[in-house]
């Protein structure tokens, strides 16, 4: 390097440049020079990174090396030469401006720092992508801790650069940063509550990635796709996106279906509505109608013996149908609906099943199912669902039984019809 400044030098004077330009226009000649050479020697060492290691990682059976390579953490070290070069001929090249020297010193250093950053965050990342590919992690926020971990990593490399160009000790930043302690809250007030937001929710198992939840503040209803920092990605049934702030699942009602995809079986929930008016007692004639259903068959018998039984320890007058202890047709509807449910093979045996009689309103009488599907998947448990009602509605006719349902115009055309066939009469 001496010899190339000396040959410049006596270039410049030979080709008559004024004594008071030569150190300018030399020391110009000579950082161009420089930066060239780093210039150049970069695309070298990241090539040499490139077609060595990158090659050598390719062709291994580990997957963590490769994704190494995608996130450019062996391209980005790269960085580091020209740096080093600038660093060790600073002084030759500026050595007629000495005065200069030590800010171009820390320049170079403050880029060294900038760049082991920059290979730091590119390892994060990596490191990040390979955690979530495994089954351990699926289901963790890994999202928001590595954007902590990377808010740290600025803050860090921040107060270091601060330090190596101010000629400052990281500890007289750190002590002002106490100073400015309300606007640093001020500012990262939504990152520190989405921090504690995380936290929690992972402390508490209450969220998790490919979570089925319900938030209706937010009119969300969907899968959880993403969890970092600050938001929680949810990507509703009808494949929109919904972005819930972090904080509001620990500050905010919300319901997860976790707990029923867990369980096994998804529940069944809702009533059919009779009529009132068709409600009556079971005379012998009818009663021997039902003995011929198959699925309730030695229930009425059954019962029948014990309604026998009960009458004649009484001496009950059977005559009328009223006296005595008799069945009602929505009673063995009520116990064939149950002994249906029994007999599906797609109706969970080991978790609940009613069929219960809940109170009478203006709509009649409702006969309330509940019970659960040996699946989960939505479009299986919709099936099941309807295949059970359709069969309820239809059979509710053989135990003389009207399903309620408010008047519609054919019902109000059928009951003129009616009327006028009595009045020609």
């Amino acid at each position: 390097m001496e010899i190339l400044q000396n040959w410049v030098e006596s270039f410049l004077r030979e080709a008559g440049v004024a004594l008071t330009w030569i150190p300018y226009l030399k020391t110009m000649l000579l950082l161009l020079t420089v930066l060239i050479l780093a210039f150049v020697l970069f695309y070298i060492a990241r090539s040499l990174i490139v077609r060595t290691l990158h090659r050598f990682f390719l062709h291994t059976k580990t997957k963590w090396d490769d994704i190494l390579i995608e996130y450019k953490v062996f391209s980005n070290l790269a960085h580091i030469v020209p740096a080093i070069i600038i660093k060790i001929s600073a002084p030759l090249v500026f050595a007629d401006f000495p005065e200069a020297l030590p800010f171009i010193m820390k320049l170079t250093d403050a880029y060294i720092i900038i760049v082991i950053t920059m290979v730091l965050l590119a390892f994060l990342k990596a490191l990040e992508f390979f955690l979530s590919t495994l089954d351990t992690f699926k289901d963790k926020p890994l999202a928001s801790y590595f954007q902590l971990t990377r808010i740290v990593v600025y803050i860090i490399t921040g107060i270091l650069v601060l330090s190596v160009i101010l000629g400052r000790s990281p500890i007289y930043f750190v002590s002002a940063f106490g100073a400015i302690s309300a606007i640093i809250l001020l500012i990262f007030k939504d990152t520190i509550l989405g921090l504690v937001a995380s936290v929690q929710i992972s402390s508490n198992d209450m969220v998790r990635v490919g979570d089925w939840v319900e938030m209706p503040k937010f009119n969300a209803d969907g899968d959880v796709v993403a969890m970092n920092l600050n938001t929680v990605k949810i990507r509703n049934f009808d494949k929109t996106i919904s972005t819930i702030p972090t904080f509001y699942f620990i500050t905010d009602s919300f319901k997860n279906w976790r707990g029923m995809k867990e369980s096994g079986g998804r529940r069944i929930k809702r009533a059919i509505f009779i009529n009132l008016r068709s409600v009556k007692f079971v005379d012998p004639e009818t009663r021997e109608k039902y003995k011929k259903y198959y699925l309730i068959r030695d229930f009425v018998t059954r019962r029948q013996k014990e309604i026998e039984q009960y009458n004649e320890e009484r001496r009950v007058d059977t005559s009328q149908l009223i006296n005595g202890r008799r069945m009602t047709n929505i009673g063995v509807f009520r116990h064939y609906a149950e002994a249906y449910l029994q007999s599906s093979p797609h109706v969970n045996p080991d978790m609940t099943l009613l069929v219960r009689q809940l109170p009478a309103g203006e709509h009649g009488l409702p006969i309330e199912i509940y019970c659960f599907t040996r699946t989960t998947v939505w479009a299986e448990y919709e099936n099941i669902q309807a295949d059970i009602f359709d069969h309820l509605l239809a059979a509710a006719g053989h135990f003389d039984l009207e399903v309620f349902q408010n008047p519609s115009g054919s019902d109000i055309i059928r009951a003129g019809e009616q009327m006028t066939r009595i009045m020609d009469k």
